[in-house]
């Protein structure tokens, strides 16, 4: 599938729901970066844009990349509104063909699935290598499929946390994993659904 392809798949899939006027920040990132000195953060895959928000607006200065430039362009308003301009800037990136430029302190990807063709461990490890030493790569996967998932298959098996370390083969006198867990959540639905759901938690640190 082309990039081309890849954009209007997911520009349908946000253009069918009403754009968030307040999208909320994934738990597990402000779980983790609570506490953190604020630096230079790249969120992967940024879709609605609650944790670019949240980041921006607690001092860190947040490029934010998604495939779908419908999901940039309500991103950049919503920053704009916020007044949030100076600090986050979204950009439309398909992370199969380029990756931002920069070196990071944080980078985050939560969710980062797709039923296209995606190097997922390519993109993974390139983010590592862009994490600044002493810097902080924030896997967070799906552990279990929830009602309004677009993934319906009963057989499908999501990897953990340490598998997807392992397929990362990141040199360990580099890179070391902090946390390779999973953890169970209530969680609300796009349709205000609640269920029950499983994160995997990975964080690398970049040690030198």
């Amino acid at each position: 599938m082309s990039a081309t392809d890849a954009s209007t798949y997911w520009n349908d899939i946000y253009a069918a729901r009403p754009a968030a006027t307040s999208p909320r920040p994934n738990a597990c990132l402000t779980a983790t970066v609570t506490g953190m000195p604020p630096g230079d953060v790249l969120d992967l895959g940024c879709g609605d844009g609650g944790d670019a928000l949240w980041l921006a607006g607690r001092g860190w200065l947040v490029t934010a990349v998604d495939v779908s430039s419908v999901a940039v362009g309500r991103l950049t308003r919503l920053a704009a509104e916020a007044g949030l301009a100076d600090r986050l800037a979204a950009h439309h990136h398909d992370l199969r063909t380029s990756f931002p430029a920069g070196a990071f302190d944080l980078v985050c990807a939560h969710y980062l699935h797709t039923p296209l063709d995606l190097d997922r461990t390519a993109v993974l490890r390139t983010a590592a290598h862009a994490l600044r030493p002493g810097g902080r790569l924030l896997v967070v996967d799906h552990g279990s499929t929830a009602p309004w998932s677009w993934t319906r298959d009963p057989d499908i098996r999501y990897p953990t946390p340490r598998e997807v370390a392992a397929d990362l083969a990141l040199p360990p006198a580099t890179w070391a994993v902090e946390r390779a867990d999973a953890q169970v959540r209530e969680a609300t639905g796009p349709d205000g659904r609640t269920a029950e759901v499983t994160d995997h938690i990975l964080i690398i640190r970049r040690t030198a």
